[in-house]
């Protein structure tokens, strides 16, 4: 995988988790039990495809805009995006795309939550 700095990058963030889905062979990120961000592997178990939440339109864009970037895979369509891991999406892009997902997901957590997430060191 190109983008060998997302594990690091996801970690650092307020609240969230990861696991390994073993039967999909991800590894999933989450925030406040809801994934926001997927590294998926293929049949060799070679990271192969980021998969990850972006407001509708913004996904649409971004697939006309990028060949790398495809509509989720194994996930609704609309709200998901996957991004070739061995593609050519610039890392600073791909990074504002993880902020995103982040905060989408975050947003959609009841006030509580979102505060109890906020406010841990």
């Amino acid at each position: 995988m190109r983008y060998t700095w997302i594990d690091d990058y996801l970690m650092k963030k307020k609240g969230v988790t990861k696991d390994f889905k073993e039967e999909w062979q991800w590894t999933r990120y989450m925030i406040g039990g809801k994934m926001f961000l997927a590294v998926c592997k293929n049949d060799a178990g070679e990271d192969y495809l980021i998969t990850l939440k972006l407001e509708p339109v913004e996904g649409d864009f971004l697939r006309r805009e990028y060949e790398d970037i495809i509509p989720g895979y194994y996930m609704n369509k609309v709200h998901w995006n996957s991004i070739k891991a061995d593609g050519a999406v610039p890392d600073e892009l791909l990074m504002d795309l993880c902020d995103k997902s982040y905060a989408l997901v975050l947003g959609g957590l009841s006030k509580k939550a979102q505060a109890a997430i906020i406010q841990t060191d």
